[in-house]
């Protein structure tokens, strides 16, 4: 058996357990506090943003999302990324927090490569941080993908743990709230991404000390 299917079948059994726990949880969860992505500043350092276009009314009853961000934030010599978040208030109605592999092939995406990186002394915090990190194409453009799961003051690069560490906090704290955070960069024809890597992790660091007020801990 092939490691890409053990992961699949690996994830579908977190899927199922994840809805059979929610699906039978009957206790109202406790409010949460938090700011709107809509206040997320536009300006970070050297980075301003320009907001993308809305997303269309299907796309997002198919995420399923309370509140989203998307942005593309540009440095002031031509570089830029591009910032998506979503945040899910309760995932205890089958509105789960959707990974970037299910989305982006969607979108003409196809991975290349996956692997794990380390963000070190995020936000300058001395904390270092474990994310996603792939590189996908469509045609014969590419794209340096750094991605993460937040909630509860945890930063999460596995799926599968996400999901177990939801069943974990809807027992012992009565909530389901999450977050997704995804950083894309683009790649050079010719490239091999240490460039596009090197201004991802940059700005993630930039965000990273701003996002405790819009992912609750």
């Amino acid at each position: 058996m092939n490691g890409t299917l053990i992961r699949a079948l690996a994830l579908f059994g977190c899927m199922i357990a994840t809805s059979f726990f929610m699906a039978n949880a009957r206790e109202s969860e406790v409010p949460i506090s938090r700011t709107a992505f809509a206040s997320f500043p536009m300006a970070i350092g050297d980075w301003n943003a320009v907001n993308d276009p809305p997303m269309e009314e299907d796309i997002l009853k198919v995420l399923g999302v309370d509140d989203y961000l998307s942005r593309a934030y540009y440095k002031a010599d031509g570089s830029g990324v591009g910032l998506y978040m979503g945040f899910y208030g309760s995932q205890r109605q089958g509105d789960t927090i959707h990974s970037p592999l299910n989305c982006l092939p969607g979108a003409g995406w196809e991975p290349l490569s996956e692997g794990r990186a380390t963000i070190t002394n995020a936000g300058g915090s001395g904390v270092d941080i474990e994310v996603n990190r792939y590189v996908v194409q469509k045609g014969l453009d590419r794209q340096m993908v750094l991605y993460w799961y937040q909630s509860h003051g945890r930063v999460v690069a596995s799926e599968y743990t996400s999901r177990l560490l939801l069943i974990h906090d809807a027992i012992r704290l009565n909530r389901t709230d999450g977050s997704m955070v995804r950083v894309i960069a683009p790649m050079p024809s010719g490239s091999d991404g240490i460039k596009a890597e090197q201004l991802a992790s940059e700005f993630v660091r930039s965000i990273f000390p701003l996002l405790g007020g819009y992912i609750p801990s």
